[in-house]
């Protein structure tokens, strides 16, 4: 979708917020500038980001029209900045369409849980897999992970892995994460050599804060227990590890990563807090219009998203029909076209609604 008749109507505001500010009146309204002032830089970011398309834009024809008469021996290298040019404008322009549609919840840090499904061994495999393949993209992104908790088997994969990611836009990028991988190859405890079928559950939840979610401490349960790993690994003998239960809701978290009980309590708030302000969110989506529910990013944790089917190499995401034959790639990290489809796909809905909401 071309999102030129929002850019119009947000060039008429952007009049009209610099008429406001040319006013005399406003000089001896501090709380009313100060608005308008943030106004007037968010709108003038969003035109500075198409004039940024439009320019890159033009340098990418004058490539074109350069390839055209270029030698033979040019051609590839020209080939291969229009290669690098068209990827910039794919990128700004969904910079663009993010900037029409803001998150204010974008820049929150996350805590991702990870939890095997069917499948036994191969499941907690596979929760392996899927926290190595974030933790790569974090990684690749500038960000920083965070284990908060973990349930270990003998083989390497994970019953359950709890972590935090920081960093820029990390909740905007990973929001649509939530829901069942499902996984189809040979297992590594199968012997006979033929494909299985394993699921994981992902919970992407966004970190609140004391503002986002009050917790009455007379409302908590707090148990404390001797941390233990797989195999008799890192067991403390000290009562370190953390359980909390919210008693209304009944949600029950756990943290034993650190050897301090003061610190495992500290992140367990934190936990329970997210928890808390995801159900909140949920609730909220499930009191929208069914349009809005099924929109992707939803956050349906029952809802099959993804499938990795190792055979042909192929990933295929069931919300936007995308496949992808880089399952390699993908598993190492390599997340940021399949993240930019999600997000793209996302935001064409926000947009139309936008629009109708502008008419």
């Amino acid at each position: 979708m071309n999102p030129v008749e929002i850019l119009d109507s947000l060039r008429k505001q952007l009049k009209e917020v610099e008429k406001e500010l040319s006013s005399p009146e406003i000089s001896s309204n501090p709380d009313k500038l100060m608005e308008l002032s943030k106004k007037h830089a968010e709108l003038r970011e969003i035109f500075l980001l198409e004039e940024g398309i439009e320019a890159k834009e033009r340098e990418l024809q004058e490539w074109k029209d350069l390839l055209e008469f270029s030698p033979p021996d040019e051609q590839e290298e020209i080939k291969q900045t229009l290669e690098h040019l068209q990827k910039e404008i794919e990128k700004l322009h969904l910079e663009l369409k993010m900037r029409l549609v803001p998150d204010e919840d974008s820049d929150r840090n996350t805590i991702v849980e990870i939890r095997a499904g069917a499948g036994g061994e191969e499941a907690a495999l596979f929760s392996a897999d899927l926290f190595r393949m974030y933790a790569r993209f974090a990684e690749r992104s500038g960000w920083k992970v965070d284990v908060l908790d973990m349930n270990e088997t003998n083989l390497g994969g994970y019953k359950e892995i709890v972590f935090e990611i920081k960093g820029k836009d990390v909740y905007r990028k990973l929001r649509y994460e939530s829901g069942v991988h499902r996984v189809q190859r040979v297992p590594r405890t199968e012997s006979g050599g033929r494909i299985h079928t394993s699921a994981a559950t992902v919970a992407i939840l966004p970190k609140a804060t004391e503002l986002d979610v009050k917790i009455d401490p007379s409302e908590l349960r707090i148990d404390t227990f001797r941390a233990s790993g797989a195999g008799g690994q890192h067991v403390n003998k000290t009562e370190s590890a953390v359980r909390i239960v919210h008693l209304p809701t009944g949600i029950a978290v756990s943290v034993q990563r650190d050897r301090s009980q003061h610190q495992n309590k500290a992140r367990a708030m934190e936990l329970l807090r997210a928890r808390l302000f995801d159900m909140m969110l949920q609730d909220q989506m499930s009191k929208m219009s069914q349009k809005r529910r099924l929109q992707i990013g939803s956050g349906d944790r029952s809802e099959k998203i993804r499938t990795y089917n190792f055979p042909q190499s192929r990933v295929t995401d069931h919300r936007i029909n995308y496949t992808s034959y880089r399952l390699a790639e993908i598993l190492d990290g390599d997340l940021e076209e399949l993240v930019s489809r999600l997000i793209e796909a996302d935001l064409e809905i926000k947009l139309k609604e936008l629009q109708e909401r502008l008419k």
